[in-house]
């Protein structure tokens, strides 16, 4: 926007910006009247473009708000056609755009609209959600009323108010494609602002899918950034912040333009609009076309509501809500055909931008007050730009019932502020549409009344939220090169990176901590291990004798789950022992059922459970239902038991892990329960990508983190991770008959799981004195990883042992323990870690230290 200086002259609302950064907008003719900049207090971007024909920062018209959107949904609607039109679905942007979607979907005509939310309602089951990795509150949720509103196969239309580097949008589809794919997307915005990189990477996506992508936008441009532009932005922050008041003012030092005078605060009025029960407040649970015409209908009764208290203003701001968006833009559209009153619009946000009082600036000012909706991520600070200077008469604030709260009508509330920069404040309460099967309501908590208020009309309550699905700090997943050797497709790390931090701790300090309750296992790391020559050479040569023989047990385990859990699963490691057979299940699935599955990789600790924040970004960007945990081998089931006590709190995944090898009985899908060599277990990271053993410690890991883990960059040289997994896919064709055989007669086969190993692990326990359960590992893999991170007591092997158990013999030797041969033995051999240690205790000699 162009804005004129006490002088007269015209001056762009994004030069004060550009002048200090060195900040270029170039583009179209129109794009300096469609944006300004400002500077927004985010640590991942600096500047932030502002829309003058948006309605969120910047009071504007009604009519050209919604002309805006409405204009590009026409457009949508001529490429898309009628018929596809009325099979299409719109999708719009919490919080920003959803109003714009709102206005998109009435130009479309046709087609029902969804927005996205940051507001979780009990009862209402997820149909997906996704990350917007560059703002201040990322997660958002997609609550349609309707199950099958996203499932159709017509277009669907995503709109933003900005397309930048198209991160969003492409997270979106790649997350909703996977579950409802479909043949053609559009995505509109009014600017689109991408880079040429940007540019090819949307028609590379477009091919990756296998679907046509279209964009419409009012007008396109570029950001041109210098290197230190977040540097110097966060710098120019911290310096306008230092000039604020004192916090305890609520208000920033230029909350008013220089030299206008606060004037005494003006009533608060409540106003009835007389809402229609059967229109939903927006687009949080679906909009249909029969839900706009009954809105159209009401408006003009509810604009004439409006007009008694609105009495001669002169210029009047209607104020929308965070999300509500478009209920307070229509309210101000039909209240700007019947006045003679200048007539704005603009909501209430989120977003903490930066103020300043400069005409070539786009925040001249900013409201500052508490959150008033209950938000599920807690409490913090709400922002009006823009609304202080702008000589209103009246201002008419628009909320849903869920955000009337005590703290609304607060001294230090939304109401009191507007109340400080106009005569005449209105209040309108829009009920807060709740679909008929969700959750039923509690009590709403009693509302402040203020002075001179009318009576209210009932308004239904909102069921008070739960904690949040998605913490707001969640990132997207860690993937290689930037963290693992593995490929970035192959898996997605759900944890945070340490690999910073010193964690490892000698293994006699390790285990002497651990056994005497001093520390968790999870709190540190053993030194990573590295084998000598010989010992690289017997995992070269076991991987080569157990290729096939681990090909065919990945068929086996993938056909299962593809033939019995989910047609697509969604694939979840317990990192990290079952990252790399995670990674083979996806290339089978890949290679023999063209099937491109989404693979993951979380952190379970035992005594712990599993990672509950990974739990919750898996079901907010996919159906829980469809989510099977994957894991390496089972000893005596200790895991196995562990997740399915964490998972009664997080209903709809299935508690059922899917494993390479159950030699211990302990689960129902796997894909051999021979007790045998998987060269996985034989070293550490440098089979599993380079990534650590997962850790949890309280001073590293807060409530709203991943689990951490580390990338061992240093150890590229040693890492055969993809060699594994190539040598292993290699072997896929040739084991292909075997596994179709095995499947079919697995499938009808009695897999119910005995627990055997799990009986055995407690004999062994009792006749060896050693009175704990987690001191004894069966099985190879578990036998193994006692070898290479513990203090080792002993080793019992299956008399008659051959070749698997080589590498156990050998390190064994190295670490000067014992190998004990047991004639009845479930196991091919069972690893006992020394009990009761400390760095003065005996036990080479295979005598307990707590022996008689």
């Amino acid at each position: 926007m162009m804005k004129a200086t006490k002088r007269g002259e015209v001056v762009w609302s994004g030069t004060w910006v550009a002048q200090r950064l060195g900040v270029e907008l170039v583009g179209d003719e129109e794009i300096s009247g469609l944006l300004g900049l400002a500077l927004r207090r985010n640590p991942k971007r600096a500047h932030l473009l502002v829309s003058n024909v948006l309605g969120k920062h910047v009071p504007q018209s009604p009519a050209v708000v919604w002309r805006a959107g409405y204009d590009l949904g026409l457009r949508v609607r001529e490429l898309l056609g009628d018929d596809a039109a009325r099979r299409a679905v719109v999708l719009g942007y919490a919080e920003t755009a959803t109003g714009l979607g709102h206005s998109v979907a009435d130009g479309l005509g046709l087609a029902p609209y969804l927005h996205s939310t940051r507001r979780p309602v009990d009862g209402v089951a997820r149909a997906g959600g996704f990350e917007e990795s560059h703002s201040h509150a990322t997660s958002h949720l997609l609550l349609p009323e309707d199950p099958r509103l996203l499932a159709g196969d017509g277009a669907l239309v995503l709109v933003d108010d900005e397309f930048s580097t198209g991160n969003t949008v492409l997270n979106t589809i790649r997350a909703l494609h996977e579950r409802y794919p479909r043949e053609r997307y559009v995505i509109v915005a009014l600017v689109d602002m991408r880079s040429p990189d940007d540019r090819d990477r949307l028609a590379d996506f477009a091919r990756e899918i296998g679907a046509r992508v279209d964009l419409v936008a009012s007008a396109s441009g570029t950001v041109k950034l210098p290197g230190d532009v977040l540097a110097k932005g966060q710098a120019l922050v911290a310096h306008h912040e230092s000039l604020a008041e004192a916090p305890t003012t609520r208000t920033e030092s230029r909350s008013e333009p220089d030299g206008v005078p606060r004037a005494e605060p003006g009533s608060v009025t409540r106003v009835d609009l007389g809402w229609p029960a059967s229109v939903p407040d927006g687009g949080r649970h679906g909009f249909t076309p029969e839900h706009r015409a009954a809105l159209d209908a009401a408006l003009p009764a509810m604009a004439d509501r409006l007009a008694a208290p609105l009495g001669d203003a002169r210029r009047v701001l209607v104020l929308g809500f965070e999300e509500l968006m478009y209920a307070p833009l229509a309210l101000a559209r039909e209240v700007e055909k019947d006045t003679q009153a200048q007539v704005c619009y603009s909501t209430t946000t989120r977003s903490p931008v930066l103020a300043v009082d400069d005409p070539g600036y786009a925040i001249r000012t900013r409201l500052v007050f508490p959150a008033h909706d209950d938000p599920a991520d807690g409490p913090g600070e709400r922002y009006a730009y823009n609304v202080a200077g702008g000589d209103f008469d009246a201002i008419v604030a628009v909320v849903d019932s869920t955000a009337d709260t005590p703290q609304l009508h607060a001294p230090d509330g939304l109401l009191a502020r507007l109340a400080e920069h106009t005569p005449r404040v209105l209040l309108a309460v829009v009920p807060s549409y709740v679909p008929e099967r969700a959750t039923p309501a509690k009590a709403a908590p009693e509302r402040a009344t203020p002075a001179k208020a009318a009576p209210e009309r009932a308004t239904p309550a909102k069921a008070a939220p739960e904690r949040p699905l998605v913490p707001p700090t969640l990132p997207e997943p860690l993937r290689g090169p930037a963290f693992s050797s593995y490929a970035p497709d192959e898996v997605g790390w759900l944890l945070q990176d340490l690999s910073d931090v010193e964690l490892e701790a000698p293994t006699e300090e390790r285990e002497e901590a651990i056994q005497g309750g001093g520390a968790h296992y999870a709190e540190s790391l053993p030194v990573e291990y590295q084998p000598s020559a010989a010992y690289q050479a017997l995992f070269q040569s076991a991987l080569e004798v157990s290729a096939a023989r681990i090909a065919q047990a990945v068929g086996v385990v993938t056909e299962t789950v593809l033939a019995e859990r989910s047609p697509r699963p969604v694939l979840v490691s317990l990192a990290r022992a079952g990252t790399p057979v995670g990674v083979l299940m996806r290339r089978w699935a890949q290679a023999r059922r063209g099937l491109d599955l989404p693979h993951y990789a979380v952190s379970i600790v035992r005594g712990r459970g599993i990672d509950a924040n990974a739990l919750r970004w898996l079901a907010a960007h996919h159906d829980p239902a469809d989510v099977v945990f994957v894991d390496g081998w089972t000893g005596k089931g200790a895991i196995t038991r562990e997740l399915a006590e964490a998972l009664k709190e997080f209903p709809g995944f299935d508690p059922e892990i899917a494993v390479l090898a159950d030699p211990g009985s302990c689960v129902r899908t796997y894909g051999t329960r021979e007790d045998f060599l998987i060269p996985s277990a034989c070293l550490n990271s440098t089979v599993s990508g380079l990534i650590s053993r997962t850790v949890l410690r309280a001073d590293l890991v807060g409530p709203n983190d991943f689990h951490g883990g580390k990338f061992y960059r240093e150890l590229a040289g040693a890492d055969v991770s993809t060699h594994f997994l190539d040598t292993i896919e290699a072997r896929f064709d040739e084991v292909a008959d075997a596994v179709d055989a095995q499947v079919k007669e697995m499938l009808s086969a009695d897999r119910a799981p005995t627990w055997e190993g799990w009986a055995a692990v407690e004999r062994i326990s009792e006749e060896y004195e050693i009175h704990d359960v987690n001191l004894v590992k069966p099985g190879v893999g578990e036998t193994t990883r006692v070898l290479l991170r513990r203090v080792p007591w002993k080793i019992l092997a299956r008399t008659g042992a051959g070749a698997d158990l080589d590498h156990v013999r050998l390190l064994a030797e190295q670490r000067g323990v014992p190998v004990e041969e047991v004639a009845e033995l479930p196991y091919t051999c069972v690893g006992l870690i020394h009990p009761k240690y400390t760095r003065g205790a005996t036990g080479a000699d295979g005598k307990a230290v707590g022996a008689k």
